[in-house]
């Protein structure tokens, strides 16, 4: 436990707020929705730091109607007291200096998401103005703003209008309140997406036992609170909604090994595929690293161990590989420790290499206790059984062919007539368009440049993999021409290091069969090369709809909205023209609307929250007929016209 007196000596600075408004997506990544809800998670996070920390049990988050988002915790509250160095408050220095904060040391903060000290300052920094509120006994209240100086013609952002003063308001409330506005001259838009942030909190409450986090918004009067007496538990049990599980509740245990905290939950199904998500300090590591490395490892090792104790392996038997115990495996591993180092291309990577070690260490100590428990032996004998059951298949596929070598071999046959290939050989600019159907890939190879891009047709929908074992998917035609376009393999022998397209843009029809096609294939990439997304290879394209005509005149339109405005712009006697499907355009329309780099739009896919996006796949691709329906009724929008569709023409 971190020490509970908390003062603004405790606040060390490191560097002076100077550059983030001019170069914003240095410090927040972008300037898109996603850095404007970065800059709020600035100001969560800080917060549910001193959740994690034992000092704070309930979190609020609010969006007003003004466009405005606060934050209240009830934690220790920001230091009031002056700082000897800085000669200001210690709520000042945190919200005006870079790399200021109670983080850097061991003695406030034993973990802390907000690994980088600049989440408080940046908010301020890209918000027209801040308001802090400190309640210790009494109330404390500072504001800041941002201002054009006329002198200089520059903005001046995040500067005090007052120092921190105790108003001498009493206050029974402890912790700190935190409410800025947005930028929006910064920020591409200013509008918050409730979606996105209640995602964010109810994975936030997951990994939090017992803290409640309520969130409110002005704009439509929606309250939601999550709080969860189970923690990890309960998020184990959330995504295996839907699912069939082999034994009732998950396995939990929780230990500290090298100050390093430890915290896992496994429960398995009958599903084929794994679902493990590793989480660092609360921030979740989408690309794994070393302590997901320990938690497999260990699992393998103490499972083998027990298998052998319980004579499901005999002496003469080889011990089960790490993915025959994956297989069908829901595993939620929360880590917190100090002095984290990300690596990877989206920093979502543990890269500290005393984690591994300190994982398994304590995995394999935690099951081995856990075996103990006369009451757990049917749970881990039908984890064994599960896995032989995977083994004895495994080993199947392997007299046939085994997986990696049927991957390999499957790069070797003949693609003539399917894939439409390019001259170039650099991966890094090539583009692969997978497109639905002959007719679509007709017109998309005498379309395309042929330098860098590669037309790959498929027909009709591919295998739903969600309800296959993979020995299975790889006898799918069309999934076999698509690993062996890519060149990465799959599964198991997945390499990102073989892939000769860059881009791999999924390209359908704008319509419910397109979307199917779109949703089989993500699913396909989710499940067995989740790397591809992670990595910012895969893509959606974006043909349009309609085609509006008059004269000479030639404008597209993506959506009715944009159907509305060229409309609006073109005047009276147009045509419209609505495409049924990519067939329908020749190759010049087809070229300039959805093929050229210079006039195309484009999707990137990205996972924001690879658990839920996991759980929603289940949902949507799985057995659970009923899940899926309940999720139509409560997301569909049933009362959708489209308006133009059938538009009288004028």
């Amino acid at each position: 436990m971190a020490k509970n007196s908390y003062k603004a000596e405790d606040i060390k600075i490191l560097e002076g707020l100077d550059a983030v408004r001019m170069r914003p997506g240095m410090y927040i990544g972008t300037t898109s929705v996603k850095g404007l809800h970065h800059i709020l998670w600035e100001i969560v996070d800080n917060a549910v730091d001193e959740a994690a920390n034992g000092y704070a049990d309930h979190i609020e988050i609010k969006l007003y109607k003004d466009g405005s988002a606060s934050v209240e915790d009830n934690g220790r509250g920001i230091p009031t007291d002056i700082h000897s160095k800085a000669g200001v408050s210690g709520v000042q220095v945190v919200f005006t200096q870079l790399h200021a904060g109670g983080k850097f040391g061991s003695d406030n903060y034993n973990y802390s998401g907000g690994l980088h000290g600049v989440g408080a300052s940046v908010t301020n920094a890209l918000s027209k103005w801040l308001k802090v509120e400190v309640y210790k006994n009494t109330v404390y209240e500072i504001e800041f703003h941002s201002y054009l100086d006329k002198e200089s013609g520059k903005v001046k952002s995040g500067i005090p209008k007052y120092p921190l003063k105790d108003t001498k308001v009493k206050t029974k409330k402890k912790g700190t309140f935190v409410h800025f506005m947005p930028d929006d001259t910064v920020f591409e838009t200013v509008e918050f997406n409730p979606e996105t942030i209640l995602k964010r909190i109810k994975e936030l409450a997951f990994l939090n036992k017992g803290l409640e986090i309520t969130f409110y918004d002005e704009k439509t009067d929606y309250h939601q609170t999550y709080k969860y007496d189970g923690g990890i538990v309960d998020f184990v049990k959330y995504l295996n909604e839907g699912k069939s599980t082999l034994y009732g509740e998950p396995i939990y245990a929780k230990a500290e090994k090298d100050n390093i905290l430890v915290e896992f939950a496994i429960q398995h199904t009958d599903s084929y595929v794994d679902s493990v998500y590793s989480y660092v300090n609360n921030i979740p590591t989408a690309e794994g690293g070393m302590h997901e490395t320990g938690f497999r490892s260990g699992l393998t090792r103490s499972f083998n161990d027990y298998a052998r104790s319980r004579n499901f392996l005999k002496d003469k038997d080889d011990n089960l590989l790490g993915e025959d115990f994956k297989e069908g495996l829901t595993a939620i591993v929360s880590v917190k420790m100090q002095n984290v180092q990300f690596e990877g291309q989206t920093k979502t990577k543990l890269g500290n290499p005393e984690a591994r070690p300190a994982v398994e260490w304590v995995t394999v100590s935690e099951i081995n206790e856990l075996v103990k428990n006369k009451k757990l032996g049917k749970v881990f004998d039908a984890i064994i059984n599960k896995a032989l059951s995977s083994a004895k298949a495994r080993l199947a596929a392997k007299k046939a062919k085994d997986i990696a070598r049927a991957s390999k071999s499957i790069e070797a046959q003949n693609l003539v007539g399917k894939l439409a290939s390019c001259s170039g050989r650099k991966p890094e600019l090539n583009e692969l368009f997978i497109v639905e159907g002959d007719s679509a890939g007709g017109s998309a190879k005498s379309a395309r440049s042929r330098q860098f891009q590669a037309i790959l047709p498929i027909r009709g929908k591919i295998l739903n993999v969600e309800k296959k074992k993979l020995d299975y998917i790889l006898q799918n035609e069309e999934i076999r021409t698509i690993i062996s376009a890519l060149g990465t393999g799959i599964g198991p022998e997945f390499d990102l290091s073989g892939l000769r397209f860059h881009k791999v843009v999924i390209l359908s029809d704008a319509d419910v069969d397109g979307s199917h096609i779109r949703i089989l294939l993500l699913t396909f990439f989710f499940r067995y090369m989740k790397e591809l997304i992670n990595q910012g290879h895969v893509y959606i394209g974006m043909p349009p709809l309609y085609l509006v005509k008059k004269g000479k005149i030639k404008e597209y339109a993506y959506n009715d909205k944009q159907l509305e405005k060229v409309i609006e712009k073109v005047g009276k006697g147009y045509e419209i023209q609505r495409y049924k499907g990519l067939g329908e355009m020749d190759p010049e329309q087809l070229w300039e609307t959805t093929l050229d780099p210079e006039r195309r739009s484009m999707m990137q896919v990205t996972i924001e929250d690879a658990a839920e996006a996991d759980r929603l796949i289940t949902v949507l691709m799985g057995e659970e007929v009923s899940a899926r329906k309940q999720y139509i009724f409560d997301h569909a929008d049933f009362n959708r016209e489209d308006s133009f569709a059938n538009r009288k023409r004028s």
